[in-house]
């Protein structure tokens, strides 16, 4: 129940380290899961979906050590079972690579549908292609996805839409197939290729990760390994619209610059100062804010997690921006909020034309999923009076320690418990 209040108007200064990255710890803790030894994870980000994630391996078996607040070990060995807790599960939308993994090691894994941010359908149907072309069959029942095989070979499959979830999942379920499996028409995320560097360390062989076609050689075996996650593209992004909505002038620090092409372009674009160092960049605006079109798409375009954040951004901007979703179906939810605070906003399907005005004014606002609540707190940052935003708790599945960076930078935004109401006791 707690919430977020932000005093806007504060230009943010100073510099802000940014975490490991959440997709990619998402998907390399349950890789984790096919080794045959110890794993030591670096640069683990302390959110709220990979504590959930861990908790899952933890109640499967697994035995989970802290080593400090961003390295966790984890001795996959001892987990002794191919199901996986629905109830974790089923709150976060990386659960379902799990399947890929649980089916690498043991030919049989059972999953709940996927959870996390509801913007849409999250269809995997290109996962259970992959995984039947290497030789599992599958059946859905009561919400849970149930793969089997009695061995996986390896095969070529083209996926028909890039996906980043059937990428990892096919990845993960042929890196100890039988031969040799291409994954044409691959996403090419810089977690793809984080996951496939964590599974080489492992001993592995995956080639072409971060191209279209990935080729998977199976090996039998896979051992325990200590590797660092990379930095988190989609914070360092949302940090650089920050500084860029105050009118700031903020360091972005661990941060892979090459990574943040797509947003550096477009706040280049819109008038902003971005000056890029070997692992860090620097933006500030002194000027207006220009129009700007945006479109989303699979990487190396500008990434739809950073969509809701930008959007704050033109909403300030002088003229008229077009913002082309085309990944999502439902991630405009965000919209009816930002309007609360002033935001000139119409949305027709998967198009959104912001209006740009001088300001905005500060209102009581929810976080409707993760991407959005960011957007909550840019809007809040940069507008007039005391903004309240509520259901924080989506926030904190993606960003770490978020309310002490940005009071680092200079914001004014405290955290308020609000208890939850007594239920009235029947007479």
């Amino acid at each position: 129940m707690d919430k977020y209040v932000i005093k806007g108007g504060n230009r943010l200064t100073g510099e802000v380290s940014i975490s490991g990255a959440k997709n990619a710890a998402i998907a390399i803790i349950p890789a984790a899961i096919l080794a045959d030894g110890v794993c030591c994870i670096e640069n683990i980000p302390n959110i709220t979906d990979v504590a959930s994630i861990t908790r899952i391996l933890y109640d499967m078996g697994a035995k989970i050590r802290n080593i400090n607040k961003s390295t966790i070990e984890i001795d996959p060995r001892p987990i002794h079972t191919h199901v996986a807790s629905y109830e974790l599960a089923r709150h976060i939308r990386g659960s379902y690579y799990l399947l890929g993994a649980l089916l690498g090691r043991f030919n049989h894994a059972v999953v709940t549908m996927p959870g996390g941010c509801d913007f849409g359908v999250r269809p995997i149907d290109q996962h259970l292609k992959g995984f039947a072309a290497l030789g599992a069959a599958y059946k859905l029942e009561g919400g849970m996805v149930d793969v089997y095989t009695q061995a996986l070979t390896g095969a070529n499959i083209y996926l028909d839409v890039v996906s980043v979830g059937a990428t990892v999942n096919i990845m993960l379920a042929a890196v100890k197939a039988k031969g040799m499996t291409v994954i044409e028409n691959a996403a090419k995320e810089p977690h793809i290729v984080d996951l496939a560097n964590f599974l080489n360390s492992m001993g592995a062989d995956i080639r072409g990760a971060g191209t279209d076609v990935i080729k998977i050689y199976g090996v039998s075996q896979l051992s325990g390994t200590t590797y660092s996650i990379i930095p988190d593209q989609i914070e360092a992004g949302t940090y650089m619209v920050a500084a860029a909505a105050t009118g700031g002038d903020v360091l972005v620090k661990n941060v892979i610059p090459k990574h943040l092409e797509s947003i550096s372009a477009k706040l280049e674009e819109m008038g902003v100062q971005v000056e890029e160092f070997d692992d860090a960049v620097r933006v500030s605006r002194t000027g207006t804010l220009n129009k700007c079109n945006i479109k989303t798409m699979p990487h190396p375009g500008f990434p739809t997690d950073m969509q809701p954040q930008i959007a704050v951004l033109l909403s300030i901007a002088s003229g008229t921006s077009i913002i082309n979703e085309s990944v999502w179906d439902n991630r405009f939810r965000y919209v009816e909020e930002l309007r609360r605070m002033g935001a000139q906003i119409s949305v027709d399907g998967k198009l959104a034309v912001v209006e740009g005005v001088d300001h905005l004014n500060a209102a009581p606002v929810k976080a409707t999923d993760l991407r959005a609540g960011a957007a909550m707190l840019i809007a809040a940052l940069a507008a007039s009076g005391t903004t309240q935003i509520e259901d924080i708790n989506h926030i904190e599945r993606g960003y770490e320690n978020v309310e002490q960076k940005l009071l680092n930078l200079g914001a004014d935004i405290q955290r308020i418990h609000v208890p939850e109401p007594a239920v009235a006791q029947a007479i």
